[in-house]
């Protein structure tokens, strides 16, 4: 079993973003990103598990869990944007990015603007677009009316809805404290900006190699969605 540490790093912008890193200093460097609401913890279980041939890290994005919060920059480009930046603070040349959730948004584009600093790219359940989808407007709705501080069954009812399978009960009630911790503006800054992008430009332009991966029961993101990414 791996062990973790938790540390921090400074982007050129000033935005400091903690991660956690694992794995063996020799291992091929693999960057784990989350999406909207979570932090490096949803990657906990997975970092703990890493072979010896990986060097694992997992950054948590601006404006979430502890990481500092902005008044803006919440848009895909702004993600992508930290994580390159990201890269060079970890002193990481090239890496695989892995990306789930919305998290891979900012991953393919990266991969597709910096493919000098991608070695391959991993999409986790991860739309090809979101304004087609009748879970995700009405999931928009709820996240509009937020106020703070968000409303622990919000965090509670989405995370529930997001496991065909039980979660362990000590790491739903982590990711949920962790969920608590995005105040509301972030909650409506970013999932306005994945509406609004062009989400389908995100896709071209990808020369890595690529593995998309779905869960077969996801009532979100359709097969065809994910043909569409292939």
């Amino acid at each position: 079993m791996s062990t973790i540490a938790v540390k921090s790093a400074q982007l050129r912008s000033g935005l400091v973003l903690p991660y956690a890193e694992a794995g063996y200093p020799d291992g091929l460097p693999v960057v784990f990103v989350h999406g909207l609401a979570d932090s490096w913890w949803t990657f906990e279980p997975l970092l703990r598990q890493l072979p010896a041939a990986v060097h694992g890290y997992a950054p948590t994005q601006r404006g979430h869990g502890d990481a500092e919060r902005p008044p803006d920059g919440y848009r895909p480009e702004d993600f992508a944007g930290d994580l390159v930046e990201f890269l060079d603070a970890a002193g990481i040349g090239r890496a695989v990015l892995v990306g789930a959730s919305s998290g891979g948004v900012a991953a393919r584009m990266v991969a597709g603007s910096h493919p000098d600093r991608v070695a391959g790219l991993v999409l986790v359940g991860v739309p090809a677009a979101l304004a087609d989808k009748p879970g995700i407007t009405a999931l928009w709705e709820k996240v509009q009316a937020l106020e703070d501080p968000v409303p622990r069954a919000f965090a509670e009812d989405l995370l529930g809805d997001l496991a065909n399978r039980p979660l362990g009960r000590g790491l739903l009630a982590t990711m949920a404290e962790e969920n608590l911790k995005v105040p509301a503006r972030v909650w409506q800054e970013t999932m306005r900006g994945l509406l609004e992008a062009d989400l389908a430009a995100t896709l071209r332009g990808i020369l890595v190699p690529t593995l998309v991966l779905w869960g077969d029961a996801d009532s979100v993101l359709p097969r065809a969605d994910q043909q569409r990414i292939l």
